[in-house]
């Protein structure tokens, strides 16, 4: 729910939280059943995820019809979705946050976008990358990836480079001291429901979390077709999963010409 600097659909410059460019970058590729995993303390995402229509009038009574204007097209995304909030009782690890997502998703294939991840991207063209190789391999599982300078502090892939950006994953490796590669994995994923067999067969980590590259990393064990999709050049991550790395989001997208990205098409 942290806000970050997005254009609004008059091209000015406006502050969004996360979720809700996320959000709408989802739905404008498309999707419009959405389920929140949500644990205690986030009634905030439900609370602005509902209409509020008295909100919108107190707006325009003092005068601030862009701001009202901007929320009423978000409002409208809103009510065209069908949102579902599941809790997670328990921080147990984004493996089992993810499987708390089986009785909304059922059998389906289904995508999944950390919150706190952006990507910078012209008309959400990772999103499309994504849906367009799980659907034309017939994968179990595909996901973004980057290059970092400091793989240590995320999950990391090996692999066959089979396309231009594409690879086949043949391990993945969570955080690791000595990475074996500088690709990294970006927290967006399109899932078969085979992952939720590969979670439930995970054992918990010395932290009692699931891990979901642990999940994966069994998915490929089982002989399931895993791949990494790689951001463009001109795609980028922006984390804000930490103080420095919200400061450090906050200065790229203010300064980046893809502002407009995050406007609705």
């Amino acid at each position: 729910m942290l806000p970050i600097f997005a254009k609004s659909i008059d091209g000015e410059l406006c502050l969004k939280p996360l979720l809700q460019i996320v959000f709408e970058n989802l739905y404008d590729v498309g999707l419009r059943e959405f389920g929140f995993i949500t644990g205690r303390g986030k009634r905030s995402v439900e609370d602005y995820f509902t209409i509020d229509s008295g909100f919108v009038e107190l707006l325009k009574n003092g005068n601030k019809f862009g701001l009202a204007k901007e929320l009423d097209v978000f409002y409208e995304k809103v009510g065209r979705s069908h949102i579902a909030f599941i809790n997670q009782p328990k921080p147990r690890g984004f493996g089992d946050a993810v499987h708390r997502a089986k009785m909304f998703t059922g059998a389906e294939a289904f995508l999944v976008h950390a919150g706190d991840d952006l990507i910078i991207s012209k008309k959400n063209q990772y999103l499309r990358n994504l849906i367009n190789v799980f659907e034309e391999h017939g994968a179990s599982a595909v996901f973004c990836v980057e290059r970092v300078r400091d793989p240590r502090k995320y999950g990391v892939i090996i692999g066959d480079k089979v396309a231009n950006n594409l690879y086949l994953v043949k391990r993945v490796v969570e955080k690791p001291s000595a990475p074996p590669s500088n690709i990294a994995i970006v927290a967006v994923y399109a899932f078969g429901s085979g992952i939720y067999q590969a979670i439930e067969e995970t054992p918990p980590d010395a932290n009692g979390e699931v891990q979901l590259t642990n999940a994966i990393q069994r998915l490929i064990d089982q002989n399931h077709s895993v791949y990494a999709v790689e951001l463009s050049s001109g795609e980028k991550r922006l984390d804000i999963g930490t103080p420095q790395s919200y400061l450090k989001a906050l200065n790229l997208v203010v300064h980046s010409s893809n502002l407009a990205s995050h406007s609705p098409e």
